[in-house]
């Protein structure tokens, strides 16, 4: 898997070939704030697509030399309750029960960052999978055997490359690279100081050092950096891409329109209650729409996605 060679062109800032805005995500498929914060993004990466280009950092929220619980059953029902604690306010499905808490993120991370080489669309929905597996079937993909099973039959994947790319050095280092990122947050989030149940302070993982909370967007452009940690609402991240393209060449900030629920659950294939709402101005399924229950309200699928998605496999 060799690097694409360095684009070495400048073209016009907000053309098609340079959008204006940078956006940095930094995520884990476990961590339920960005499972929670996935209806906003995605609304943001629809509205404004075509003047932002978004990156991925997979901060790994749980680390490989992290200690074992010495009771896991103890620690996955308390991290069952926390995720319950989150979706209070994000209205995120839940997984009924979760069997295990996430033993690493590290296979989890690498199959996403894998899946970047086939395709921003294949990537996205090869995270929405991978996330999945711990929101709604309570299984966390963390091992490369599930990764595998989660994956097997998200439209359009190859899924031997992807297995194959998952073991490659390069991934392995580019994902390196998002851990170390992550551990590096701005100066600004480490003494952050806001009300709110994730306002999004860095967090300590040892001693004097600190991570980016997650999920934190960074918004770089002509207008300069803007960070928006934690658990935001839409608006928050519209002012910060807005400041961030500048007064020289403006971002132009589209009436988000619903799309119907139909085109939604075609364009994401797979849409919680809150996404239609946001997506599609609507708490109506799409037609056709497979129901997937959860603890916490229904997940709807696209046939075709419903037809190898771990959740109907298991079902059926």
């Amino acid at each position: 898997m060799s690097a694409p060679p360095p684009d070495t062109s400048t073209p016009a800032p907000g053309s098609a070939a340079q959008p204006l805005v940078q956006v940095t995500e930094f995520t884990d498929a476990a961590c339920p704030w960005a499972w929670g914060s996935d209806p906003v993004f995605r609304l943001l990466r629809h509205g404004l697509r075509g003047q932002m280009r978004w990156r991925r950092v997979f901060g790994i929220l749980f680390d490989e030399d992290d200690d074992p619980a010495p009771d896991p059953d103890a620690e996955a029902r308390w991290y069952e309750g926390f995720i319950k604690d989150v979706t209070a306010h994000t209205r995120a499905p839940y997984a009924a029960r979760l069997r295990w808490l996430t033993r690493t993120s590290w296979p989890a991370s690498l199959a996403a960052k894998a899946a970047e080489a086939q395709g921003e669309q294949i990537a996205e929905r090869v995270l929405r999978r991978l996330r999945e597996t711990t929101f709604v079937l309570g299984a966390p993909a963390d091992t490369p055997q599930a990764v595998a099973s989660a994956v097997r039959g998200v439209p359009g994947v190859d899924p031997d490359r992807l297995l194959a790319d998952l073991a490659h050095a390069d991934v392995l280092s580019a994902v390196r690279a998002d851990w170390a990122e992550t551990r590096r947050p701005l100066p600004e989030v480490r003494d952050l100081r806001e009300p709110g149940p994730h306002p999004g302070r860095a967090k300590e993982v040892g001693e004097e050092r600190y991570r980016f909370a997650l999920p934190t967007l960074l918004f770089d452009g002509p207008g300069g950096r803007f960070c928006v940690p934690g658990w935001r609402p839409l608006e928050k991240y519209l002012a910060a891409a807005t400041a961030a393209a500048g007064e020289s060449v403006p971002l132009a900030t589209p009436v988000l329109a619903p799309v119907s629920a139909d085109e939604a659950l075609a364009l994401w294939r797979s849409l919680t209650s809150r996404e239609l709402e946001l997506l599609a101005g609507t708490s109506a399924a799409p037609r056709d729409a497979v129901r997937v229950e959860t603890g916490n309200g229904p997940l709807w699928l696209h046939p075709d996605e419903a037809a190898t998605h771990p959740a109907t496999r298991a079902r059926g």
